[in-house]
């Protein structure tokens, strides 16, 4: 098995398996999100997967669209629990 997933290498690149955010880059990240352009999409993709009319190259792009939104999600949550820990502590 592959240890080295994008998710991994990004959780390692931005420091995630530190114990803790900086106040800053908690915040910074709870920043990001996708373009509307992407929204919209992942809604036109996900409406053709509905109707089963996705082609493959699609499904493909639907995928990656998913990985990076659950990998941005489990970021996110970092960030979040980062900022708790930090509020509690004050």
């Amino acid at each position: 098995m592959n240890t080295n997933t994008c998710a991994v290498i990004v959780k390692r690149l931005i420091g995630l398996e530190s114990s803790e955010l900086t106040p800053d880059a908690a915040r910074s990240l709870l920043q990001l999100d996708f373009p509307e352009s992407d929204h919209a999409r992942v809604a036109e993709l996900s409406a053709k997967a509905q109707t089963g009319k996705l082609t493959g190259d699609e499904r493909e792009e639907l995928d990656e669209y998913i990985r990076v939104a659950d990998m941005l999600a489990v970021i996110q949550s970092k960030a979040r629990r980062s900022l708790r820990r930090l509020e509690r502590a004050s």
